[in-house]
């Protein structure tokens, strides 16, 4: 356990004057490469795997171009499915392993965390249904009877609800994190400091699903800058 590392990316994250993602990554990068011994990180983060692939082919407000897209890139779509799957299956798992390793610290806020996992799985793989069901109107033949606008305007419609249903299951992404903060806080096994990261990273994510529902406008820009504590400290309690 290397209980030093990741102190300055911390300690960057609490900096008067917000810093580029590209800055804060690096200085974690560097102080992981600096270690005298090979390490083995552990990420969770699949879904981020098939956000970036549905941010190639979703448009939002524009059914035609998003229709197209899905159609053109529909394998790239599976593949955002099969890694959304894969990503709640596998938090699912580390839940279990952190409720092994951390029940002796308090059962219910070890069960607590469990629970908030689960939930927030389920939804996940609930969600990617849509997005399943958007490649298949746009690719299956079947569906040519709705004519091409009143398809297009399904497959946006099923992204749509992906896209939201997505954010809603961030808001288990966030809770999750404070009970396991305080776990990892009260514990003695980690650095007190990363307990309150994922604490406050929790808060984060619930802080960026806010903005995202109640100003729309530049609440997409909010959340992605806004959770960048959630995903430092998520990185950090693996190591």
């Amino acid at each position: 356990m290397y209980a030093h590392v990741g102190t300055r990316a911390l300690a960057l994250l609490h900096s008067p004057q917000p810093l580029p993602v590209e800055t804060l990554q690096g200085t974690l990068l560097n102080e992981i490469s600096a270690l005298p011994q090979p390490i083995v990180v552990v990420l969770d983060d699949y879904h981020l795997i098939g956000a970036q692939l549905i941010g190639k082919v979703y448009v939002a407000g524009d059914a035609a171009i998003t229709a197209a897209n899905v159609a053109t890139n529909s394998g790239l779509v599976r593949v955002g499915v099969v890694a959304d799957l894969f990503q709640a299956t596998e938090w699912v798992f580390l839940a279990i392993a952190l409720w092994l390793l951390l029940r002796h610290v308090n059962t219910n806020a070890a069960s607590a965390m469990v629970i908030l996992v689960a939930v927030g799985a389920g939804i996940t793989c609930l969600n990617d249904v849509f997005q399943f069901e958007a490649v298949r109107v746009a690719t299956d033949a079947s569906f040519v009877a709705l004519g091409a606008a009143s398809s297009s305007a399904l497959v946006l419609l099923l992204l749509d609800i992906h896209h939201y249903g997505f954010l809603i299951a961030q808001i288990f992404f966030g809770l999750w994190l404070v009970p396991l903060g305080y776990l990892v806080y009260t514990s003695g096994m980690f650095p007190r400091a990363l307990g309150g990261a994922l604490i406050v990273g929790g808060a984060c994510y619930l802080v960026g699903l806010l903005a995202v529902f109640l100003v729309p406008d530049v609440g997409e820009t909010i959340n992605g800058f806004v959770t960048i504590p959630s995903a430092i400290s998520e990185i950090l309690i693996v190591l």
